[in-house]
């Protein structure tokens, strides 16, 4: 296992914060194994927060303690990395690592439960029918809750991706009703080595405020806007034979079709193809010849990358009132947007918005020790410049 997944690993150091939540997890888990109830802890916080770090040493714990665990995660690239780690660390077992359509179909058919799943990621669980994927239930998270004892779960309503997996936490809070339960709030930023003035200016842009200059203090964070994305490719390329694990992505808005073939992000002189389907046991990020290659919120999500290339699409330009706003026509991965029947007019249309902030969002909080960005959007990208 390369170093580069160090932060996922079972035996990660804790910070103060993570491991007060971990002994709240671990006594939450222990009392409600004694009452009859179906219980539930509830693991929120921002990306970058440490939430899968804390919660694969909760496992690593409990494992040995409970009979039969579950792991599930629905992110198939994260899936691949938790499968070579359990299989490098004594007392965990690769089988006990899977997508929750699996479990859930598996546990149907079997009629039998366990008495823990863990779901990291749990924003990404679908919440409706998905028959192209083998889910005939009507939401996911509920069916795992009825499978499973104890269910403990990391969410973050600013990581939903698509509409079929559309969560909010209301909808979180209804789901879990009046069972028994617990919700813990991580607060600081693990992942990006950045200052909280940077910090807080991702997340007001991503939002929609008023996109304001932004005086960085001294640091050793790698912060650049570029207006030249092949610019941005050739640093990229550099700093991943420097240090490895840099690689360029970009936001929806350009030629996407899940055909077999290559579709291609051009601008400028910039040309690269979309990351390939995966077929393989080994991340997208590992392999040496994604450096060539445009990664998605697909293939990065739950990553660490040391430098992240974010083109920044179509979809995103710059308002009048200098705030970046979001036109959904121009997003091209139709899988996002697919309707639901209890999601329609307006809040269908928010929705939208919404989602492809929130793969932006995703993006902007990949890089470890550097963000730089490139926008399509003319007047963004010279806003951006000054």
């Amino acid at each position: 296992m390369n170093n580069e997944y160090q932060a996922l690993t079972f035996d990660a150091e804790l910070t103060a914060e993570q491991q007060t939540t971990l002994k709240q997890m671990i006594t939450f888990t222990q009392t409600a194994m004694t009452q009859p109830e179906h219980a539930v802890f509830v693991l929120q916080g921002e990306a970058g927060t440490g939430k899968s770090v804390l919660l694969n040493h909760f496992f690593a714990q409990m494992a040995q303690k409970v009979e039969a665990p579950r792991f599930l995660v629905n992110h198939p690239e994260l899936l691949k990395v938790y499968r070579q780690i359990a299989g490098a660390t004594p007392g965990l077992l690769k089988k006990f690592f899977e997508r929750p359509t699996t479990f859930i179909n598996k546990a149907h058919k079997q009629n039998t439960q366990v008495d823990l799943a863990v779901i990291d990621e749990a924003h990404l669980l679908l919440s409706k029918a998905d028959h192209y994927n083998n889910y005939y239930g009507n939401n996911q998270l509920a069916d795992i809750i009825n499978l499973s004892h104890v269910t403990i779960l990391v969410f973050d309503p600013e990581q939903v991706l698509k509409t079929k997996s559309y969560w909010t936490t209301k909808q979180l809070q209804q789901v879990i009703g009046e069972r028994p339960q617990q919700w813990v709030q991580l607060q600081q930023q693990f992942r990006l080595q950045a200052p909280v003035e940077l910090l807080n200016w991702l997340n007001d842009f991503v939002s929609g405020e008023i996109i304001k200059p932004i005086e960085l203090p001294a640091t050793d964070y790698d912060f650049r806007v570029y207006d030249d994305a092949e610019a941005m490719r050739q640093q990229i390329v550099a700093r991943n034979q420097e240090v490895g694990m840099a690689r360029i992505t970009a936001t929806s808005g350009y030629p996407s079709t899940l055909d077999g073939g290559k579709h291609y992000i051009t601008e400028g002189q910039f040309k690269l193809p979309w990351d390939q389907y995966n077929f393989t046991s080994i991340p997208w990020a590992e392999q040496p010849q994604t450096i060539d290659e445009v990664g998605s919120i697909y293939t990065v999500q739950g990553f660490d990358l040391s430098y992240i290339g974010i083109i920044i699409g179509p979809p995103f330009y710059l308002t009048a009132d200098k705030r970046l706003g979001v036109n959904p026509e121009l997003a091209t991965d139709v899988e996002v947007f697919k309707h639901r029947a209890d999601l329609s007019g307006t809040d269908y249309e928010n929705s939208k918005v919404a989602l492809l902030r929130n793969s932006l969002n995703v993006l902007l909080k990949r890089g470890v020790k550097g963000t730089y960005l490139y926008a399509h959007d003319p007047k963004l990208r010279d806003w951006l410049n000054q």
